[in-house]
């Protein structure tokens, strides 16, 4: 996993919250984090659109991943009051229908950023 692409990204998140603070909506960090993973130059994809495969049928108006970073990181946010397994169990849907390698859920809504994060890890990749 590439640990300086994660770092470079919750750098940029840990940016954000120190300027805006917790209590906005979870767009108004969506837009901010965007802006700041592009200024350090990543190719980053807001809103990405997430079919689902089932057999034969595809759902095109499946999900949508609110960052997805060089094509591998995908970035959940949330302002919550605390994680629910929900949301644990989101990221992780998305890192196997889409194939990617490391999912970060953050969470503005806390005092200390470093406390809304969490890494997941697809255990399940397959290598293509």
């Amino acid at each position: 996993m590439d640990n300086k692409l994660t770092e470079k990204i919750i750098g940029a998140a840990i940016e954000v919250h120190r300027t805006l603070g917790p209590g906005l909506l979870e767009s108004a960090y969506q837009e901010c984090l965007l802006y700041e993973l592009r200024q350090l130059g990543l190719k980053v994809e807001k809103e990405k659109a997430l079919p689902i495969i089932f057999k034969e049928i595809k759902l095109d108006h499946g999900y949508r991943i609110d960052l997805l970073v060089e094509d591998q990181v995908v970035i959940e946010l949330k302002t919550v009051e605390a994680f629910t397994e929900v949301h644990s169990a989101q990221v992780l849907t998305y890192l196997k229908l889409g194939n990617y390698p490391l999912g970060l859920l953050i969470n503005f809504h806390t005092k200390l950023l470093k406390n809304g994060i969490k890494r997941f890890i697809n255990s399940t990749k397959n290598s293509l």
